[in-house]
């Protein structure tokens, strides 16, 4: 039985049918495939900023604090090269006869489900060092499971309490790496 929320995500993680993105043709159908491959280049672009104004001291060693933003910068570069590429090949291809006929269907973007997400982690973004590390990544697990079609909000957010408080737990006492406590303000 297929859920009543149309959610490409969560309808072919649950069902298992073949979807494939909407194609857009002509010079639109370019500019809106290649939106999330510039996207990412302009937030590798905004790293490797940071990267190159970084204040490191000479007396550090191996790898350093540039090394794993540099290994994201290049990483984000690369899937913006490789979305590029297929956005471009996508845009310029129809469709075979055969794909039509198929089973899949066209999906578009699901604009709720990704301001959910999206939202979600601007939230966390902000909140986190007013309410701390639990009750931040609390909500944040709330809002993902809202976008990809969890309707049982509560539920929801007990597993992410759940699952926010044994992180805690982990980073401060199993590795001695502390996390904003935020409203909370207690310390193990």
């Amino acid at each position: 039985m297929m859920p009543s929320n149309n959610n490409p995500t969560s309808v072919s993680a649950t069902i298992g049918n073949r979807l494939r993105f909407q194609r857009g043709s002509g010079p639109r159908g370019i500019a809106k495939a290649l939106l999330m491959p510039a996207i990412l280049a302009a937030f590798a672009t905004y790293l490797l900023y940071g990267i190159v104004v970084m204040k490191v001291p000479p007396s550090a060693a191996f790898p350093g604090p540039q090394f794993f933003p540099g290994i994201i910068a290049a990483g984000l570069y690369a899937f913006a090269v490789i979305l590029g590429i297929a956005a471009v090949r996508a845009a310029l291809v129809t469709p075979s006869i055969d794909e039509e006929e198929s089973g899949e269907r066209a999906v578009g973007v699901d604009w709720r489900s990704f301001a959910w997400v999206a939202g979600s982690f601007l939230a966390f973004a902000f909140l986190l060092g007013i309410l701390g590390w639990i009750i931040a990544a609390a909500l944040l697990f709330t809002g993902i499971a809202r976008g990809f079609g969890q309707r049982k909000v509560l539920f929801a957010a007990l597993v992410g309490l759940t699952i926010s408080s044994l992180s805690y737990i982990a980073f401060d006492m199993g590795l001695g790496l502390s996390l904003p406590s935020g409203l909370l303000g207690w310390a193990f």
